[in-house]
């Protein structure tokens, strides 16, 4: 029997238009889905957008529109960029369509006939641009997540007895794997041991929103129409037997992917909701941290956002796909900037997956004329060829584990790790010498050696295939193996290269890119925040009352003061990935008095690290010695040489600098925390 899988992206609010912190998500969840394909998963990818509430009747009365054209004009754009990027979505739900509304309606009405909806009054705050209302606060008070003013309302409500599931919702958090990561998970635990009110699930001071049966004076909250996207989008609620089988199939999701902003939206009411409803909840709910650009979350009133579309002018998607999962350690708060993005393409896929491709294949063209070549015989093999093999079979264990836990950083760390290895195989083995040479023991070593780094550029490629789909297609052409989507990635192993495969046409995949780039895309980004942008009015508060029932905030916990000049947070802390390391080889830099060049192994790969230290180490006594490295610091060039890391080391006065060190034994490669 084929083993399903569904995963969804949150639906994104009309509010504002496409930008990388939408692609970051969008990005993550269809990684995943093209993974499960190749791994023979009968897979179903959801997204879409978000349509109804106040907040966009609003801003569509501000553009001169109605709303309906404001939400196609918006909703059109995400569709669009998503289409530009090859996201490999199956479904793409719009809360406005008409099947959506009528399987809302119909999950209402379940919801109220099972007796957990009743009609009452509610006066409080509510935060229009976040559709949520503040419990606690008074007027004139900011809202907690946005910080914008709330507003008073006072209206009638039907009320959802949220209450009545706090201990169910406990119980569903025992499971360690319903909410990932564990401080999401933790959060949200002590936010329902706190006390759970009933919670308002309709509207009745404006009409853009789905109605509510049986009393079209109301419409829906925006909240309990979106979430439902979830189910509506793969049949629940249908009278049609084809999408009933489909939501059977499907329901529960495996993977519901969401920002750390929305977390208890998803995971306090999506999952009330649903047990109110009689229906399963979701396997796995992962919230991911925000993609942060000058320190701050990108946020069109902040004006701080950073369009996708720049970035695919000049880099194209898939370097944008590899910087998010390989630079942001997923889960946790992310730092976007154009400097980074460029030296990550550089260093890894230019200068990486790239180069290995051109080099490789460009020495098999050169010297087996266009064709994998045979090692004639087993003499021509040595422990490096063993070694090289062995890593690839590692890396496929390995990545495999780490993906499918969501570590993506770390998975695609331990893959460019097996890059790094061929690199290294093939200078240390020289194949451009070798193919010098016309005797048959030369000839049999360069087959050998090419086909090693072929086969695990192969493997490479493999791996990498959902986080970059382009580029490895056009490298899969090149090993001449035809489509990539028909990989069975869980029959991967080594040694599957068809011997005597004619290659494909070798062209670069990653051309490298200079100070232009960089130049280019911020320029972009200046002109387009120099563009007007219409903003929906403020409204004027309503008249106050007392409420029958007060709605619990749905808001996240207030963000924190900014820390003092001298401090900085935890969660800064926590991008710090400090390593430790075995100084293998270390030399002077040539005419710089106080540069050493290590080379330091990690654990996973080799590292070359320049370092400030000659003065005070002589390079013979560092050699075999274990040192502390900050292993995600981006990549810069000094004296023409990359450093990749930096060495940890206290300055005493003078200016003397003294390296970290370890009493007991650590082994390599060992984190910090």
């Amino acid at each position: 029997m084929t083993r399903k899988f569904y995963i969804t992206t949150p639906i994104y609010y009309v509010n504002a238009r496409p930008h990388i912190g939408h692609a970051y998500t969008t990005i993550a969840c269809d990684t995943i889905a093209r993974r499960q394909r190749l791994l023979g998963a009968d897979t179903f990818f959801l997204t879409g957008t978000d349509e109804h509430g106040q907040k966009i009747e609003r801003a569509a009365q501000a553009a001169g529109k109605t709303p309906q054209q404001y939400a196609d004009e918006i909703s059109a754009e995400f569709r669009q960029l998503w289409k530009r990027m090859g996201i490999s979505n199956d479904d793409f739900i719009r809360t406005t369509e008409d099947r959506h509304k009528k399987r809302v309606q119909e999950l209402f009405r379940k919801i109220r006939d099972n007796g957990y909806i009743y009609k009452g009054t509610y006066t409080g705050q509510y935060c229009v641009s976040d559709e949520l209302y503040v419990d606690g606060a008074h007027p004139g008070d900011p809202c907690p997540t946005c910080g914008r003013i709330t507003e008073t309302v006072h209206e009638e409500n039907y009320f959802f007895k949220l209450s009545a599931f706090q201990d169910k919702l406990l119980a569903l958090y025992a499971n360690p794997e319903f909410i990932r990561p564990e401080a999401r998970r933790n959060e949200v635990i002590s936010f329902v041991r706190s006390g759970l009110r009933d919670q308002s699930i309709s509207r009745s001071t404006f009409i853009w929103g789905i109605p509510v049966p049986d009393d079209p004076k109301h419409v829906i909250y925006v909240w309990l129409d979106a979430l439902a996207n979830y189910i509506t989008a793969i049949g629940y609620g249908s009278s049609h037997a084809g999408a009933q089988e489909a939501f059977k199939k499907f329901w529960p999701a495996d993977v519901q992917m969401i920002g750390k902003e929305i977390v208890r939206f998803h995971c306090v009411y999506w999952p009330a909701f649903l047990m109110a409803a009689g229906l399963p909840v979701p396997k796995t709910i992962v919230a991911h941290g925000w993609l942060l650009f000058e320190e701050s979350k990108m946020s069109k009133s902040r004006g701080n956002i950073v369009r996708t579309e720049t970035i695919l002018d000049v880099l194209g998607a898939d370097a944008l796909r590899y910087f998010l999962l390989r630079e942001v350690v997923f889960g946790q708060d992310g730092s976007f900037s154009f400097d980074a993005l460029v030296q990550r393409y550089n260093s890894d896929l230019a200068n990486g997956l790239g180069n290995l491709a051109s080099r490789t294949l460009t020495m098999i063209n050169r010297y087996f004329k266009g064709e994998v070549p045979y090692p004639s015989h087993a003499a021509s093999k040595t422990a490096a060829d063993d070694a090289i093999a062995n890593a690839a079979r590692n890396t496929i264990r390995e990545f495999g584990t780490l993906f499918d836990q969501f570590q993506f950083s770390r998975a695609l760390e331990v893959a460019w790790a097996l890059i790094a290895s061929v690199d290294k195989y093939i200078v240390e083995n020289e194949p451009w010498a070798l193919g010098e040479k016309k005797d048959e023991d030369s000839r049999s070593r360069l087959a050998t050696v090419l086909y090693t780094a072929a086969e695990a550029l192969r493997i490479a490629t493999a791996l990498a295939y959902p986080v970059m789909p382009d580029a490895t297609a056009k490298i899969w052409v090149q090993l001449g193996l035809g489509d990539i989507k028909k990989l069975a990635l869980d029959e991967l192993t080594w040694g599957q290269l068809p011997l005597g495969t004619k290659l494909g046409e070798v062209q670069p995949v990653f051309p490298r890119a200079d100070k232009s780039a960089v130049e280019r895309m911020q320029k972009m980004e200046e002109d387009q925040r120099a563009a007007p942008v219409v903003e929906a009015p403020a409204a004027t508060a309503v008249t106050t009352g007392q409420p029958n029932a007060t709605p619990t905030s749905t808001a996240a916990a207030p963000a924190a003061a900014p820390a003092a000049n001298d401090k900085i947070s935890i969660d800064d802390f926590a991008k710090i990935e400090l390593r430790v390391g075995l100084v293998k080889v270390a030399e002077r830099v040539p005419k710089a008095d106080k540069l050493l060049r290590l080379e330091i192994d990690i654990g996973t790969e080799v590292r070359q690290v320049l370092a400030g230290i000659a003065e005070a180490y002589a390079p013979e006594t560092l050699v075999g010695r274990k040192v502390v490295i900050v292993a995600n610091l981006a990549p810069r060039k000094l004296r023409g040489m990359e450093s990749n890391g930096m060495i940890v080391a206290a300055s005493l006065e003078g200016g003397k600098p003294v390296l970290a060190g370890f009493l007991e034994d650590v082994p390599v490669g060992a984190r910090l925390k």
